[in-house]
């Protein structure tokens, strides 16, 4: 851990000294910061995966404290509770309804990693109980969430950082500096991708709720339908009612880096093409995809998912590639590699510490200093690198281009509210359905 609490300090002094903060982290106004001595209480709602990573860099932190680990799945807080344990040398109290948490008033700030379908409701209603979220991405299931969770930020005044933590890596940071000083002339191409290779979910069988499940409240804000076999713990992803396919899944992260890179926020044009080309199962989203988004200037940023299927062996993993007139630039969660135009090496650089890539718990140094600088924001002002008014922005892309891929056609978008303009069809999934007593309110 003091090697971890090193890194952040590490990463701080260099964010500092590159005089990054004002020029690179858009922010919006805050209330309610805690005292430069005051411990953070935490509690972490969904601790299967990306959780672990949470708690993790949140331990790493010296000013704050896990109070509360939360999930729906005594099997899951069960395993969670034997892994704390281990990691940490104690266990955190334990509670299955999150709402018991917003009501304790020692509780600070929230961390979010539950099904997709929960993101945006449950920051609402914490922000809502006085505390500062920290979600994962997307921030939201559908557009309309996007505002109402940016509303309410604005309205409670209290610290909301999403999850994309590359925005805190030392490289990329020290990237887009390059970038803005005209290290590769003037930027106009951000190319994202992701490769992997997921096999089938089958077909669901519906059977009875597991005894450790509270399938109601895993449900919450969607529509009831009956538990099948192959939803829960991870495979809602690629199901409509809760989760948002692969270009939210993982596209945010690589397509949030593009937009950062090229200095854009809504595009005026989106397309998509792919389909479901492997397997016959209950998959419900795109398997392979390719988006675009054209901003104002000329400039765009491709998206390539290659979620199933053998991947290209000299491609695998995840990564961005930004272009500019003099050179390119390419970026991941550990390191930052300059080219001339003529595909000679320039300038590479290496994250201290390695983060994971494409396994579902992505823990690593990112983390440690994504959730650093947020309990900074919350202990003493510090800019966030990921405010929820700008990255809301990247969730809007994706889905802007599952929108695109759903209508069958090009989508001509206002690009200062994201709104589709020549599409009826597109705008339909403006928003979704919400069991009754859930509906969202801010």
């Amino acid at each position: 851990m003091a090697t971890r609490r090193d890194f952040i300090r590490t990463t701080s002094a260099s964010a500092a000294a590159l005089g990054l903060h004002a020029s690179l982290f858009p922010q919006a106004g805050l209330s309610g910061i805690l005292g430069a001595n005051e411990k953070v209480v935490c509690a972490c709602i969904g601790i299967r995966s990306r959780g672990k990573a949470h708690v993790l860099a949140i331990n790493a932190y010296p000013d704050a404290i896990l109070k509360y680990n939360c999930d729906v799945d005594d099997s899951i807080l069960e395993e969670h509770n034997a892994w704390c344990e281990k990691r940490l040398g104690s266990v955190p109290q334990v509670e299955k309804d999150f709402r018991r948490i917003l009501d304790d008033p020692e509780v600070d700030a929230v961390f979010i990693a539950t099904p997709e379908h929960w993101h945006a409701p449950m920051a609402i209603m914490a922000l809502q109980a006085g505390k500062h979220v920290y979600v994962e991405k997307p921030c939201s299931h559908n557009p309309a969430e996007n505002e109402m969770l940016v509303a309410a930020q604005k309205k409670y005044g209290k610290v909301v950082q999403m999850g994309n933590q590359q925005r805190s890596a030392k490289t990329s940071i020290q990237a887009i500096d390059d970038i803005r000083k005209g290290v590769i002339g003037n930027v106009y191409k951000g190319e994202a991708y992701y490769s992997n290779n997921r096999g089938s979910i089958g077909t669901g069988r519906e059977i009875p709720v597991p005894d450790t499940l509270d399938w109601e409240l895993w449900q919450g804000p969607a529509p009831r339908t009956a538990y099948r076999d192959n939803v829960h713990p991870y495979n809602w992803h690629w199901f409509r009612r809760w989760g948002t396919g692969e270009i939210h899944n993982n596209g945010t992260h690589e397509i949030d880096i593009c937009r950062w890179a090229l200095g854009v926020d809504l595009p005026q044009r989106v397309s998509s093409f792919g389909g479901k080309f492997t397997y016959d199962d209950d998959w419900e989203f795109p398997d392979n995809q390719q988006a675009t988004f054209e901003f104002a200037g000329g400039k765009f940023i491709t998206w390539t998912g290659h979620s199933r299927g053998m991947m290209k062996p000299e491609r695998p993993g995840r990564g961005i590639t930004i272009y500019g007139d003099k050179g390119t630039i390419e970026l991941s969660r550990n390191y930052y590699k300059r080219y001339d135009l003529g595909g000679n090496p320039v300038q590479f650089e290496f994250e201290p510490e390695l983060s994971a890539t494409t396994d579902t718990q992505g823990i690593g140094s990112l983390d440690v200093a994504h959730v650093a600088n947020f309990f900074d924001a919350i202990r003493k002002g510090d800019v966030l690198a990921a405010p929820i008014d700008d990255a809301s922005k990247s969730t809007m892309l994706c889905h802007l281009g599952n929108m695109a891929q759903d209508a069958g056609h090009d989508l001509t978008v206002d690009p200062a509210t994201g709104k589709v303009l020549n599409s009826e069809k597109a705008m339909q999934s403006w928003g979704r359905s919400y069991e009754k007593g859930w509906e969202l309110k801010v």
